[in-house]
């Protein structure tokens, strides 16, 4: 009888993933126009918040209205920079991000230019010179700033959803 000689093969060492994580850190997204004007809009939107917040604002409804505002844009966008943030919008592709990106900006604009001008009017109400008008004029021009980088990011939001997917 002969005997059958079973060669095994050699086996490589498995390959380990370094991470082990679904969602990434992209480090490289606070460095563009996107994450800049994220940032700023955070930055600016919770300086209105906190400015009003400081206040005795309860007792005018337009300020109220201000505070919804700016509390409600801060907590959409601070969502929307996380999603960017860790790249879950390429994990979710399900989801039209960038139409969902273009309509998030583009209302925030309009909300916070109406409420920029409701604040800067509200200013009138508190005495000049006093802590509520100081943070009341405070809050108005951070409220035009956050316009503006809201503004700018529905210019960003516009061209990337006018871009095909192919070229992005």
């Amino acid at each position: 009888m002969e005997r059958t000689v079973v060669v095994s093969a050699r086996r490589s060492p498995p390959e380990y993933s370094v991470s082990t994580s679904t969602l990434a850190f992209d480090q490289h997204f606070t460095t563009t126009a996107k994450g800049i004007l994220l940032l700023a809009e955070i930055v600016c939107g919770m300086l209105v918040w906190i400015l009003i917040g400081g206040t005795d604002y309860f007792h005018l409804s337009a300020l109220c209205w201000v505070m919804f505002v700016a509390v409600f844009c801060w907590v959409l966008t601070i969502c929307l920079f996380v999603i960017y943030l860790t790249g879950a919008q390429h994990r979710i592709p399900q989801v039209p991000w960038t139409k969902l990106s273009l309509c998030v900006n583009c209302s925030a604009t309009v909300l916070y230019l109406l409420t920029a001008i409701t604040d800067a009017l509200s200013v009138n109400q508190a005495t000049r010179g006093r802590h509520n008008y100081n943070c009341w004029a405070a809050s108005a021009f951070f409220a035009f700033l956050t316009t503006l980088c809201y503004a700018g990011s529905s210019y960003f939001s516009y061209l990337a959803w006018k871009t095909p997917e192919e070229e992005q």
